[in-house]
């Protein structure tokens, strides 16, 4: 019997659109409008402050980045992204221009990594490298941390490895920029990660040690062999506080963009922010970030696919038997294979579940047609090229006001009656990267979706 049928209190529509990988959309009832956030887990809560010292960590390591990174140069080796404004983009999504303005927060173009992953994996890498610096003298507190990138420094830090378990954006972003530091690095990498980014990954000069199986088994194969070398640092997707931390950094950014772009965020303009979600890192970093900086009137909502609904089953279970259950996809008889290869996992970080229980606002799932679909249309309207896994959450605002369970949330929290001030923000997650001839496939792929339904 499947985790639906064995719990009946579970809304029966939501379970038989889950288990048969059709598009779904669950609310979060244990959302709170002002959430003191612990993390028992770990042991400890979790706060702005954080979230402001993980930004002061990339601060300082912005000099040593900029001259590492050619690409990083002009930005004083700051790494961060653009805030799109799209209303040419929503007639295309089919939405009236009552249902509020729509911006793309475009992590699909961000420098080095190419991806959501990058502030994550380089604070967590930053935050190794920064460790072993003070300890070896090779940097005095307040210093000039480019004093790493001479020989030295990097002899030292050469005698250690970084490791992380992905299936790409995040084995990018951890391993280009544990390399350019000096690090011995290695990504173990699961049957769905693209053979691009293995090569992009060994062009970096970065060991790719390949498994069978999915994404939760490299990060176990990963995890396992990192335990027996002391000078191995592992980055572990589905337990990291360093990662969450790095990704949460990008609130404060982006509460800049907003106030530059004259978007208000208060009870009469609410912000509805669509995050694509893999095992759960980022997105949660990210919510829980906004959550803290612009208070109850933000509304985050993970998107995840049809066939990699990791997060929402978890929360579900969280929701329907309590704490203490980790259920996978194949629990419900799904596949976990989709073309958004950076959201294919089958099991969801129980500490970003354990973060995002009083602060998610729901998570809905989309097929993998409509991502090609999505992503011709971001092409067509913007010029913007994304991958697949970045479109993921363009159907956002089409689930909220278009769903049973979309409208009464819209009508319960009162966001309906104040619609039309909405700022929808649709957050990106790779792109930059992807090789011409690859991003032309799924081009022709979303054209041809296109063509078939008329």
């Amino acid at each position: 019997m499947t985790l639906a049928e064995t719990h009946p209190a579970m809304d029966a529509l939501l379970a038989n659109r889950l288990r048969n990988a059709q598009p779904a959309l669950w609310i979060n009832p244990a959302r709170q409008a002002q959430p003191a956030v612990a993390l028992p887990a770990l042991g400890r809560t979790i706060s702005l402050d954080d979230t402001q010292a993980a930004a002061a960590r990339l601060a300082r390591f912005a000099g040593l980045l900029a001259q590492v990174f050619p690409e990083l140069a002009a930005t004083g080796g700051v790494v961060e992204s653009p805030l799109l404004p799209a209303t040419a983009l929503q007639a295309a999504l089919g939405w009236a221009p009552e249902q509020g303005r729509l911006f793309i927060k475009a992590d699909h173009g961000l420098p080095v990594a190419g991806s959501i992953k990058a502030r994550g994996g380089m604070h967590e890498v930053l935050e190794f490298a920064e460790r072993l610096a003070l300890e070896h003298g090779l940097v005095q507190p307040g210093g000039d941390y480019r004093a790493l990138a001479s020989p030295a420094a990097r002899e030292v830090l050469g005698r250690y490895q970084v490791a992380v378990g992905s299936t790409g954006n995040l084995g990018l972003s951890i391993g280009v920029v544990a390399s350019a530091l000096g690090f011995k690095a290695a990504v173990h990498m699961s049957a769905d990660a693209k053979e691009w980014k293995k090569d992009r990954l060994r062009l970096r000069g970065v060991e790719v040690v390949e498994h069978a199986g999915d994404y939760e088994r490299a990060v176990a194969a990963g995890r396992a062999q990192a335990s027996s070398n002391p000078l191995c640092h592992f980055v572990d997707d589905e337990q990291s506080f360093s990662l969450l931390l790095g990704y949460s950094a990008a609130a404060l950014h982006l509460q800049q963009q907003l106030a530059e772009q004259g978007v208000a965020v208060d009870a009469e303009h609410p912000l509805i922010v669509y995050l694509p979600c893999g095992v759960g890192g980022a997105p949660a970093g990210i919510a829980f970030g906004l959550r803290q900086l612009l208070g109850p009137h933000v509304h985050c909502f993970f998107a995840e696919p049809v066939q990699s609904p990791c997060f929402l089953v978890q929360m579900l279970a969280d929701a329907t038997q309590g704490a203490g259950q980790h259920p996978s996809v194949y629990d419900w008889g799904l596949t976990n294979r989709t073309e958004a290869d950076g959201l294919a996992v089958p099991r969801a970080s129980l500490l970003a579940a354990e973060l995002m229980q009083p602060l998610l606002s729901g998570v809905f799932t989309v097929a993998d047609d409509t991502l090609f679909v999505q992503l011709v249309q971001v092409l067509d309207a913007l010029g913007e090229r994304i991958e697949p896994s970045a479109a993921a959450g363009f159907s956002g605002p089409a689930m909220l006001t278009g769903t049973t369970a979309g409208q009464a949330w819209l009508q319960n929290t009162g966001v309906d009656a104040v619609l039309h001030n909405a700022t929808h923000l649709v957050w990106t997650t790779g792109g930059l990267l992807v090789p011409d001839a690859q991003y032309q496939g799924f081009v022709q792929r979303g054209r041809a979706v296109l063509a078939a339904q008329g």
